[in-house]
């Protein structure tokens, strides 16, 4: 069996350039324009903010990057460049350059690399922990050892033994502080390992010097368990961190590795082959109990599906002959029968992941601001620890070592870096198992602040599957000339009101009409063609009625009263058919509207169709301001109105003809179902379509900023109290340790609630 190229990379690559090989780039690198191209990549060697900093500087600077986004929660990158100024492999280069190693995201190679940290994290910790256990055992005598019982030479052996036992602790458990600082000195850098090595470093040196003049005091002991509080709070914090990176990252170990697909259907026999191998056009048996490995369409075979995973959506879906399914997805009731459509990067499963990765490593505000101020901090440390130490050998110079230690270690910002991306990577795995796919970074904040929704009628509001109801036909046209007529000109359209007259067609005998033309599409008004040398329109009454200025058939003025769509076709003549359509409201919509105004938030309905359609709906579901005959433009001018009033505006539309109002409000959502997710301009997609997904998000979103403000709290407070203690000398370099890992620690636990009570 053939590997795929992603495969047939070697685990410790050499040569960079192979990278730059069109067939090792086409499964994780993405044309964006002409000569742009994106990669999302795995770094390794990341332990801080500090380190994320300084890769996003150091990346950025290289000539033809034009983008650099780095997620500290899941160690990915998402870099941009223009092909003609810069290669990947000069990327990779520049990268390892200044000590990190950079890969081709995939979620096994994500998975492997999160393995061997642990890995590597927990034979510090264990030669740490021993090493302090050893140490501890000569300290202790000579603590508690009476003035004179212990001689000299014996509390040397002591020294001796403590400083062989504290040796394997300074040099590999303790290892990465030094190697991590000198390596942002050399970068002319102050990274959060620089306080920590000048801490650890400089007691050890101290107590080598007492050992090897047999005078003063040694403190190995504090040393060895220092290290060891330190190296197990960032363990901790480590496994914490992975543990809610794992659940963004879940969607990408989802597809199975292999899937039984027929040589010949229906009289060839099944085959095993690797998912990676197959095409549009396949078709594949999935027993129950199997992943469906690709998009595609039920041939074969009456089953359910659970597709929780990808659309939220818990309760089983009915799949039967000619129903769509989604790769990724679970058969869970009867064997059935596929012919894959979509396969790759190409299926439904495939967009989700992008837009997901986009989002992960997108940065709101909030975590750029936390990053500055943890960037500067740490040299406003540097100079806080240099005074108090400079003020205590002054005045005691017994004690001046080990509360410039304490001062540099307590402080570190560890926990302020922390606080706002490891609650966003939680909460944005929460909100996808909710069916809400977060696609952009500062989309959390901002829906959670949102205090107008504003939302479009058809296919948001309703199901967006409106049926033909019934007609009128006062012209020169039977029934079913004129509906043949207004499919012509709805071909291929993706409006849900082209499709019902489309579909509504289709069971009509043949009876089609020629001559149509030149057919233009007015956004928000209807449609405009050339039929027998004259103008035709088909759309709303106003916009047909304008040709003619004729009133509408009796008994349509009915029809729109009672809250049904009025579509009319007609020329210069008069009215050639006016037809009714009805669209339902989504299930629980009633129920999701009732819960949003809970919230304390304002909705609003808006929509093309007629005021009174779209008030009927507004009405049966709770909806305070409904306004229906809108434009794009009005509604664009509604957006910016509720904006100028101070309004925070997320709008919620299914991505049809509504793309200048999403990109206007603050926050879009956009419905799953709507338009391809990978060409969606919401910040965040609805993929179940279910609007009561919608209103947990808002639930889900505002616990996400409590949170954040929580950690920001706890971390700003724990810094305040915390420095002023070290400083006075309160505060033991081991105690420092134990505090500045478990400030950390706290922010991360702190994130994963928000998992356990959302799951």
């Amino acid at each position: 069996m053939p590997e795929s190229p992603r495969e047939a990379i070697p685990q410790e690559l050499q040569e960079l350039g192979l990278f730059d090989h069109p067939d090792v780039q086409k499964n994780f690198v993405r044309p964006i324009g002409e000569h742009e191209r994106e990669a999302t990549l795995i770094l390794e060697g990341i332990t801080c903010a500090a380190c994320v900093w300084l890769n996003e500087q150091h990346i950025a600077r290289q000539r033809g990057v034009t983008a650099v986004d780095i997620n500290y929660a899941t160690r990915r990158a998402r870099v941009r460049w223009d092909e003609r100024l810069i290669k990947l492999s000069q990327i990779l280069e520049a990268i390892a350059a200044i000590g990190y190693r950079a890969h081709p995201y995939d979620a096994a190679k994500s998975e492997l690399l999160a393995q061997k940290e642990r890995r590597a994290a927990l034979w510090r910790l264990f030669v740490a922990g021993f090493g302090m256990m050893q140490v501890m055992m000569y300290a202790v005598p000579v603590y508690l050892a009476e003035e004179g019982t212990m001689t000299a030479d014996i509390e040397q052996l002591m020294r001796w033994a403590s400083l062989v036992l504290t040796l394997p602790v300074v040099l590999y458990s303790a290892a990465p502080f030094f190697s991590h600082a000198l390596r942002d000195l050399k970068l002319r850098r102050v990274g959060m390992d620089i306080p920590v090595a000048l801490g650890v470093g400089s007691a050890f040196a101290a107590s080598v010097w007492a050992t090897l003049t047999a005078s003063g005091e040694v403190y190995f002991d504090s040393v060895a368990m220092f290290v060891f509080f330190l190296l197990g709070g960032r363990f901790l914090e480590m496994v914490a961190r992975q543990k809610a990176a794992r659940g963004v990252e879940e969607l990408a170990r989802v597809l199975p590795a292999f899937a039984s697909r027929y040589s010949e259907y229906p009289d060839g026999e099944l085959e095993r082959v690797a998912v990676s191998e197959l095409a549009s056009g396949n078709v594949v048996l999935v027993s129950p109990g199997q992943i469906i490995p690709g998009d595609g369409s039920v041939i074969e075979g009456t089953s359910s599906a659970d597709e929780s995973l990808l659309t939220g959506e818990s309760r089983p879906v009915e799949k039967r002959l000619g129903d769509m399914v989604i790769g990724g997805s679970m058969n869970i009731g009867s064997p059935l029968t596929l012919r894959i459509d979509r396969v790759g990067e190409s299926t439904r499963l495939a967009s989700i992941q992008r837009l997901m990765e986009r989002a992960a490593v997108e940065k709101p505000k909030v975590v750029e601001m936390a990053d500055r101020i943890a960037a500067r901090f740490v040299g406003v440390l540097l100079i806080l620890a240099l005074a108090t130490g400079a003020w205590w050998w002054w005045h005691d110079p017994s004690q001046a070592l080990w509360v410039f230690v304490a001062v540099l270690v307590v402080s570190c910002p560890c926990a302020l870096s922390l606080a706002t991306p490891a609650v966003l990577t939680v909460a944005t795995g929460v909100l996808s198992r909710n069916g809400i796919l977060v696609t952009r970074g500062h989309a959390i904040e901002t829906l959670a602040r949102a205090s107008h929704f504003v939302f479009d009628k058809t296919g948001t509001l309703t199901e967006g599957r409106p049926a033909l109801m019934g007609m009128l036909a006062p012209g020169m046209l039977t029934p079913h000339q004129a509906l043949s007529l207004a499919a012509e000109m709805e071909a291929g359209s993706e409006h849900p009101i082209g499709r019902a007259l489309c579909e509504a067609a289709g069971k009509l005998p043949e009876n089609r009409s020629d001559g149509v033309s030149a057919i233009h599409a007015i956004t928000g008004q209807g449609i405009e063609a050339e039929w027998q040398d004259k103008n035709l329109r088909l759309g709303s009454p106003a916009f047909v009625g304008a040709l003619h200025g004729l009133a509408l058939p009796g008994g349509c003025l009915d029809w729109q009263a009672g809250g049904d769509m009025v579509i009319a076709l007609g020329n210069s003549d008069g009215w050639l058919a006016v037809f009714r359509l009805s669209d339902r409201p989504r299930a629980g919509a009633a129920e999701a509207m009732a819960t949003l105004r809970e919230h304390g938030l304002q909705l609003f309905a808006l929509s093309g169709d007629a005021p009174e359609t779209v008030a009927r709906v507004a009405t049966d579901l709770g909806i305070e301001s409904a306004m229906g005959g809108m434009t794009p433009e009005g509604k664009l001018g509604v957006i910016q109105r509720l904006q100028a009033g101070g309004a925070t505006v997320a709008m919620v539309g299914d991505g049809v003809n509504d793309a200048p109002v999403l990109a206007q409000a603050h926050v879009s959502v956009a419905m799953g179902a709507g338009t391809d997710l990978a060409r969606s301009q919401g910040d965040v997609v609805l993929l179940s379509n279910d609007l009561g997904h919608l209103a947990v998000g808002v639930a889900i979103s505002r616990r996400t900023l409590r949170i954040i403000r929580q950690n920001l709290g706890w971390a700003f407070a724990y810094n305040v109290i915390a420095i002023p203690l070290a400083m006075t000398g309160w505060v033991t370099p081991w105690l420092a340790g134990i505090g500045m890992s478990a400030s950390s620690l706290l922010v991360v636990l702190n994130a994963l609630r928000l998992q356990r009570r959302c799951a």
